[in-house]
């Protein structure tokens, strides 16, 4: 199984409302320092097969076509190895 991670998101010269509520409660919670904030989505996909070019050029296709909306996102496909759960998990925090 080949496992790939797109994530999405919005570009520069988009308004991110998230990422700025994100960035103004920082400061309050005693997080000093952080000069910006962007929030986006991350999509976890495991495909059957081994990693090829191929399979790539799929999941770059799915990410154009239906995970992202070109006109307002930015997106970037690569290889991973384990997942976030899984990293949770080996770290103790699931």
């Amino acid at each position: 199984m080949a496992r790939f991670v797109v994530d999405v998101m919005p570009k520069r010269e988009i308004l991110d409302p998230q990422g700025k509520a994100v960035l103004g409660a920082l400061p309050r919670l005693g997080f000093e320092g952080v000069q910006d904030v962007r929030q986006g989505k991350r999509f976890e996909i495991e495909v059957d097969g081994e990693h090829s070019d191929d399979l790539l050029a799929k999941v770059r296709s799915m990410a154009e076509v239906l995970l992202s909306n070109p006109v307002i996102e930015d997106f970037e496909v690569h290889v991973e190895e384990h997942t976030v759960a899984e990293i949770a998990h080996e770290e103790g925090r699931s």
